[in-house]
């Protein structure tokens, strides 16, 4: 369905959206200088103004949230790191599929906003608009970072090295043993309120892991796996760096690019003739198709005197 969508939609995609995304962190971080109130009166997500006094542009400014921050510093690499995030996701998957995760987390923010003030609405007979800002957009961000470069590894506090992978897991546990606190020490619908927002605020990673399970359970390969597929395209290469064989047909040489090296058929035998290298076998070994599984495989043994001759196992 997402290949559907991206060849029909593809050319719409904002390329390089993490630049406009840092481009409205810096309008909140001068914002909270200037006018913070003008945020809030004017842009923040607000249910009722929004959809009751149809304040529509709210939907998009929300956006664009001061930031509290004294320390600029921090917040430099902040805007850093997401950028940073962003770019290698967008890398990873291409502008349309980047796009499409993003604004998918906007739209569950903004639902999620909508899903709070309902359920208040409906429990205590008010409505409470929760203050919605990039933060599950950001964290289903670093949560998808954290699924497809799990190895890639950061300093934390600029002096630990840890791997992405278990950054994520970290952030997680933190989440975790928020939820449970609020439980223990608060009551259930404290916990709800809290436990909503971040369901809902991360929706769009929660989908992509579930999407994505199948792929990655099939990409997944041991090492050795990996060193026989590596010696197999190293076969691969060096026969069409080779580039031709040559053989003897009805009397004369023909150059051919394939031989199998069991029963020396080419592809001149039989048109319809397949040929692979053994990932396997040491050397630049060719078979068709009928002896590529039942072949012995070529190892080479060392002798004494240093030189190396060749042995079938």
């Amino acid at each position: 369905m997402i290949n559907k969508l991206e060849r029909k939609f593809g050319r719409y995609a904002i390329k390089g959206l993490m630049k406009y995304i840092v481009l409205l962190y810096g309008l909140g971080l001068i914002m909270f200088f200037v006018s913070p109130q003008f945020y809030y009166n004017w842009l923040a997500l607000d249910i009722e103004k929004t959809f009751l006094h149809f304040q529509l542009w709210r939907l998009i400014t929300f956006l664009i949230q001061p930031i509290e921050q004294n320390n600029i510093f921090f917040v430099l690499i902040t805007m850093y790191l997401y950028y940073f995030i962003g770019n290698m996701l967008e890398m990873k998957w291409g502008s349309f599929r980047f796009n499409l995760f993003y604004f998918s987390g906007v739209l569950f923010n903004i639902l999620m906003c909508v899903v709070v003030y309902l359920f208040m609405l409906i429990v205590y007979g008010t409505g409470i608009s929760v203050p919605v800002s990039l933060e599950y957009i950001n964290l289903a961000m670093l949560f998808a970072f954290a699924v497809e470069f799990g190895d890639v590894q950061m300093l934390l506090f600029f002096v630990i090295p840890i791997k992405v992978k278990y950054l994520g897991m970290f952030v997680a546990a933190m989440y975790g043993y928020a939820f449970i606190s609020v439980f223990i020490k608060e009551n259930f619908m404290s916990f709800l309120y809290l436990f909503i927002p971040f369901v809902i605020g991360i929706m769009n990673f929660l989908i992509f892991w579930f999407v994505t399970r199948k792929a990655r359970r099939a990409h997944k390969r041991t090492v050795a796996d990996m060193r026989r597929r590596y010696m197999y395209m190293q076969g691969v290469r060096t026969g069409e760096r080779e580039g031709t064989v040559v053989n003897q047909a009805a009397g004369r040489k023909v150059i051919t690019r394939h031989r199998c090296a069991v029963c020396g058929r080419t592809e001149l035998d039989d048109d319809m003739l397949e040929f692979r290298f053994c990932s396997k076998c040491e050397g630049n070994y060719e078979y068709c198709m009928d002896h590529l599984y039942t072949h012995t495989h070529v190892v080479r043994e060392k002798t004494g005197s240093g030189s190396v001759d060749e042995k079938s196992e």
